[in-house]
């Protein structure tokens, strides 16, 4: 069962809970109890995790937020992603460089 299914059936029990018999609350809170134990999240090189808590912080982003914008931004500068807007080619730009 997706993630989804059972989000979407809490929350049906929860619209519904005087109607709702206890044990299949009690089936329902299991299973998204063992779902939530089960789920595995990014494990990072301890000086990478503290880079990444100290660059969020300075950005004022969650650490999810800051890895996102990683992860895409290195998608699109490689070619894996479609670059998100479009190069005005006869548009002056300021600045030198």
């Amino acid at each position: 069962m997706i993630h989804h299914d059972v989000a979407s059936e809490l929350e049906g029990a929860a619209n519904q809970i005087g109607e709702i018999s206890r044990a299949d609350l009690q089936v329902m809170l299991r299973r998204a109890g063992l779902m939530l134990r089960n789920v595995t999240g990014l494990v990072l090189d301890p000086k990478v995790e503290g880079s990444l808590s100290g660059v969020a912080e300075e950005l004022g982003l969650s650490k999810a937020e800051l890895v996102r914008t990683i992860v895409s931004d290195w998608l699109t500068a490689n070619a894996y992603l479609p670059v998100p807007y479009a190069l005005d080619e006869e548009g002056t730009v300021e600045g030198n460089s």
